[in-house]
């Protein structure tokens, strides 16, 4: 797809690709998979350590997206329903694969990702090393509360979407988020506020 196209695209609403997608729009669906496809396999290599079965999950997604267009929801929000695709997928190759026992959820999942506060934002020694530390205190936290902020920050799903997709109540969701911000505020003594840093610094 051209530069041109791409630019085009990034003004059309998700919302009326995802209508033209259901109607059979074959470019709408292209669009779609090219807004979204790389952050779907950065997710899908957060969850899993095979790469090209990560590819594969994502392109069955799309594939099943594209066969079952016309049974699609009518309004969704349409990242957090592919990230969600996306995980259950994952979910379900690693329960074919033996990889954990069969379970409704997919909570057996293991978050990968490792989080790297980028040096941009910092402006002396003393802060780098204490951005150094935060980035140890974010992957030391449990893969739920990592996973939660991931989403939260890193891909800018509500709440309430953050919840559907990991398969928990709204105030569980929550709990996650609170949880891991109160134990990086306990540590956290930069100049530099931490929300701004999960925000626009972590890759």
């Amino acid at each position: 797809m051209s530069n041109q196209i791409l630019k085009k695209s990034r003004g059309i609403d998700d919302n009326i690709l995802w209508s033209n997608l259901k109607e059979g729009d074959e470019k709408s669906f292209s669009l779609l998979f090219e807004r979204y496809y790389t952050d779907l396999i950065n997710y899908g290599n957060s969850l899993s350590p095979y790469s090209e079965k990560v590819q594969d999950c994502v392109q069955d997604v799309f594939a099943d997206i594209w066969v079952y267009r016309n049974s699609l929801q009518e309004y969704v929000v349409v990242k957090a329903y592919l990230l969600s695709s996306v995980r259950k997928r994952i979910a379900r190759l690693f329960e074919r694969d033996h990889i954990f026992r069969k379970t409704t959820t997919t909570e057996a999942i293991e978050f990968l990702f490792d989080f790297s506060i980028e040096n941009e934002l910092v402006e002396d020694e003393v802060t780098a090393e204490r951005v150094l530390y935060l980035n140890k205190l974010l992957n030391d936290l449990p893969p739920r509360q990592k996973e939660a902020l991931y989403l939260r920050y890193h891909q800018g799903l509500s709440v309430d979407q953050i919840a559907e997709l990991l398969d928990v109540n709204y105030q569980s969701a929550n709990n996650l988020l609170y949880r891991a911000l109160l134990s990086l505020r306990k540590e956290w003594k930069g100049s530099i506020p931490l929300i701004l840093l999960l925000s626009t610094g972590v890759l």
